[in-house]
């Protein structure tokens, strides 16, 4: 059997406009009155996203001093992930038909996100993705855990996923950052990147995944070509 396990936030969730509303409202927050600033287009602020610019340069690419940019950068943060804003969230296109297709071809299907439990479970029910998911495939962070770096985080995510699963003749990782990446690499997974999310080609590459490919869909394409043959058959 084949399992792949999948990032939530880039492979499925398009998390662009909830990002975008975040740093408009940290902008004005943070602007002093009739301080001019420079709102970036959301397609300038995406670009820097996924380009990794630092928060803090984006606030002061957008007007803001160096004390402001601070500032920026810590209500940004805290606020990003609250539900208020994660209902800004959408599939990626042709997300859930690549899901569908995993399913159709008795592959074991697992999520893990550095999203919260209340915060998976309701993106997975406004979008009426728990069919998906049953509770023992999901993999995420519980409502009190204390955040380090999504990097260790999720390779111990990754590592309580893999003793609790059962035994598997291969394992994929699908992911849209260097966290997907490396936690797949610290555990000899291989890892296949989605340009779909939070991250260009350019910064996936630095991390070395298997293959970098547009979507879920087009992971799925690459997995079953290059898995082998006894655990997509097993």
């Amino acid at each position: 059997m084949l399992r792949i396990i999948t990032d939530f936030d880039g492979p499925i969730m398009d998390v662009s406009e909830r990002y975008y509303r975040v740093y408009q409202f940290c902008l004005e927050s943070i602007r002093r009155a009739e301080q001019p600033i420079h709102i970036l287009t959301k397609a300038e602020f995406w670009h820097c996203k996924r380009s990794q610019i630092p928060e803090r340069e984006i606030g002061r690419r957008s007007g803001l001093d160096e004390t402001q940019a601070l500032e920026f950068a810590r209500l940004r943060k805290q606020t990003v992930h609250t539900l208020p804003y994660l209902v800004h969230d959408v599939v990626v296109p042709g997300a859930i038909e690549g899901l569908e297709r995993i399913q159709q071809a008795k592959i074991e299907l697992v999520v893990m996100t550095m999203r919260r439990v209340q915060e998976l479970d309701a993106a997975l029910h406004q979008y009426s993705l728990e069919r998906f998911f049953p509770l023992r495939c999901r993999y995420c962070l519980s409502n009190d855990y204390a955040k380090t770096s999504d990097v260790q985080d999720k390779t111990l995510l990754m590592g309580q996923a893999l003793l609790e699963l059962p035994s598997v003749p291969q394992t994929w990782m699908i992911g849209d950052t260097e966290a997907d990446i490396l936690s797949a690499q610290a555990h000899g997974l291989p890892v296949v990147a989605v340009l779909s999310g939070i991250r260009d080609r350019t910064q996936l590459a630095q991390h070395h995944p298997n293959a970098i490919v547009s979507h879920l869909g087009a992971a799925l394409d690459y997995i079953l070509n290059h898995a082998s043959l006894t655990a997509i058959s097993s």
